[in-house]
């Protein structure tokens, strides 16, 4: 019986099938993680920089505490200061996963008396609410919380 030989060609079209297969795999990852990808937080962090101690301390004078979970096919969101719930000017309300801008939603928030709450549509998982509040004296409330939807 003849022994095929190794040949420069076999080590050839081997070699070129496993480079082929690693640029098909990081092309892949590449363009998911492109498509996936949330956006900027801020246009230039310097001069976000500039004030950020200033917005931070006002913040903080205000004493609030914020609570938000996901409650059947709502979200419910609870403002406090000192243990009594507040009313705070909800400029912006969104609700997205962490690394997934196809699923945002923008929320419209609704005061009820104790807390806010508006209709969601939630698949399990992390989800990130990034919310926006102003007190009455006009200071910008930021928080991001994470929920975790359970299965």
């Amino acid at each position: 019986m003849k022994q095929k030989s190794l040949t420069g060609w076999h080590v050839l079209i081997g070699f070129s099938m496993m480079f082929a297969t690693i640029i098909c795999a990081n092309a892949f990852l590449v363009v998911n993680a492109l498509r996936s990808f949330p956006g900027l937080e801020v246009a230039n962090s310097y001069i976000a920089s500039q004030n950020f101690e200033a917005k931070r301390s006002a913040q903080i004078s205000l004493d609030w505490k914020v609570v938000a979970s996901a409650v059947g096919n709502r979200i419910e969101v609870n403002f406090s200061k000192d243990g009594v719930s507040i009313q705070p000017y909800i400029e912006h309300a969104q609700l997205s996963r962490p690394a997934d801008r196809n699923a945002d939603q923008l929320l419209s928030l609704t005061y009820n008396g104790n807390r806010f709450s508006a209709p969601i549509t939630l698949q399990p998982g992390l989800w990130t609410l990034r919310l926006h509040a102003r007190s009455e004296d006009g200071i910008l409330f930021q928080k991001r919380l994470v929920i975790e939807v359970a299965q």
